[in-house]
């Protein structure tokens, strides 16, 4: 086993979810992108407090068939693997308690997107999730404020479609019913920093 991140050196042709398995639980995040690890500390405080109002929200109207949980990883394929910041799951792989899931047992994935995941809350990931077959993708932006832009997948190919910018309210059909305020989902901390 490894024993420190600084000790951390990529095997030969890149990481691999096997490697993967092998790192520490050191309190750092780490994903794969075609073999190449991401390592990213753990999230704030204020992350974690907008990543639990946003779990409860969808938990609170979810369909049965579905439950929400934060930070699981999915495994997308040997080489990729991600780390949302909250998702949903079907409720039947969810009753299992996995430390991980697939790509095809989840319906929707939320990236809050903090000063260090721009580019790939932004740009990597939702390609990443798009090609995965996912079918929802949110992202949430809190610099000025708390944004929730939604999308889902296109029908035509592997990629996203918008489908909503809410700065209110969010409220949508996909992938259920939902009307959620954003203030209920705004941290105080956040309230004080604006």
């Amino acid at each position: 086993m490894i024993a420190a991140l600084s000790e951390l050196h990529p095997p030969p042709g890149g990481w691999t979810t096997d490697d993967l398995d092998e790192l520490p639980e050191d309190g750092h995040r780490y994903e794969l992108i075609d073999g190449a690890l991401i390592v990213s500390p753990s999230p704030t405080f204020r992350h974690q407090k907008l990543g639990t109002r946003i779990e409860t929200a969808l938990e609170a109207t979810c369909p049965d068939e579905w439950a929400v949980v934060q930070g699981v990883e999915v495994r997308i394929s040997r080489r990729r693997s991600l780390t949302p910041d909250v998702l949903v799951v079907g409720s039947g792989p969810a009753e299992e308690e996995p430390s991980r899931f697939q790509a095809q047992e989840v319906l929707l994935v939320v990236e809050i997107v903090s000063p260090g995941s721009v580019t790939l809350d932004r740009i990597a990931k939702p390609a990443l999730y798009a090609q995965a077959g996912i079918p929802y993708y949110w992202r949430v932006e809190s610099e000025a404020g708390i944004v929730v832009y939604t999308h889902r997948l296109a029908t035509d190919a592997d990629v996203y479609v918008p489908t909503g910018q809410f700065d209110k309210v969010i409220d949508t059909l996909e992938p259920w019913q939902l009307r959620v305020p954003i203030d209920e989902i705004t941290p105080r901390s956040y309230r004080q920093r604006m």
